[in-house]
């Protein structure tokens, strides 16, 4: 019993250390989903999420349909403080639509990235940041997992990029070429007994005539240490195109620095209906190390030494006295 009660007080302590730090000891990616974490992956850890789907749509009322497959990719990188993160995102598609509105039917091949992203993120506010008060009760199981209301203040960064789209892209308005700004807020709670809540508010292309505004709302559930599930609901409201999209799947976690993940995602019209599956992976190299703490009492950490120093002057003084 008290070996039980000893790893108990062990997995509450290194949950504590791990929540109040940027830098975590297993990867932190942003897939299955498409929404970004309000947290970056710590400073000086690289890494890759990337994954494969397949496309599937029907617009009933033009009578089309759209074959394919898709590739999207984003590398992270720590750069500088715990709270910045610089990334370069993308999605590639490769197509083809075929239109039924005429007596034979006339079939066109596509191939484009539907969006090419460099950005970079910064955490403006964590509330998990010297949350002394948050401590865990290391005698109560129960009260560890008890909602908390303090929970409910998320963690807020800000997001700054720039697209580059080229020109007569299919996939993108018709004015939209070259570079075009996009900002986002993310938001993300993390809540007792595995539950993470991510919201992401995107206004994307802006100055162009089409530009977009984007909200992805994502409900993660940790229900073992390498399983994860989740659902994501994602709207686009534009001029060009406008959509709500909803997404569920999982993610195993193979090692602390790889991880695996499949979903499927699909809407609720026809115009066009959408059904893609995904599957993907994420991995990082992790070069992070953890900086000395200043207490703020003058310790530098050499007090082993100036008391080896302390030892030898003390001594020398003996010897003068026998001398």
């Amino acid at each position: 019993m008290r070996v039980l009660k000893s790893v108990f007080i062990l997995l509450i302590a290194l949950t504590y250390n791990l929540a109040n730090a940027q830098y975590t000891e297993v990867i932190n990616s942003n897939r299955p989903g498409v929404s970004k974490s309000a947290f970056a992956v710590g400073t000086n850890v690289a890494q890759a999420e990337f994954g494969a789907f397949t496309v599937n749509e029907k617009h009933t009322p033009l009578q089309y349909e759209v074959s394919g497959f898709g590739l999207d990719f984003s590398l992270r990188y720590g750069l500088l403080f715990e709270q910045l993160e610089i990334s370069l995102d993308g999605v590639y598609q490769n197509d083809k639509i075929t239109y039924n509105n005429a007596s034979v039917p006339i079939e066109n091949k596509r191939s484009n990235f539907r969006n090419f992203t460099l950005g970079a993120k910064y955490l403006v506010y964590d509330p998990y940041k010297n949350a002394e008060e948050a401590k865990p009760n290391i005698y109560s199981y129960h009260a560890n997992r008890k909602f908390q209301w303090k929970s409910l203040i998320p963690a807020v960064s800000v997001y700054v990029g720039a697209n580059f789209d080229t020109k007569n892209n299919p996939y993108t308005a018709p004015d939209v070429e070259g570079f075009s700004p996009k900002v986002m807020i993310a938001t993300q709670n993390n809540f007792n007994g595995g539950w993470v809540f991510v919201m992401n508010l995107i206004k994307d292309r802006i100055g162009s005539d089409f530009s977009d505004f984007q909200y992805i709302f994502t409900l993660t559930h940790s229900f073992t240490p390498q399983w994860v599930v989740f659902g994501e609901a994602q709207g686009i409201n534009s001029d060009f195109y406008a959509d709500n999209i909803f997404r569920v799947g999982g993610a195993y976690l193979w090692t602390k620095d790889f991880q695996l993940d499949a979903n499927i995602a699909f809407n609720t019209k026809d115009t066009p209906s959408v059904f893609n599956i995904a599957f993907g992976a994420s991995y990082r190299l992790d070069f992070h190390k953890d900086k000395k703490i200043d207490n703020g009492n003058g310790n530098t950490g050499k007090f082993k030494k100036k008391r080896k120093n302390k030892k030898k002057k003390k001594k020398d003084d003996s010897d003068s006295e026998g001398n």
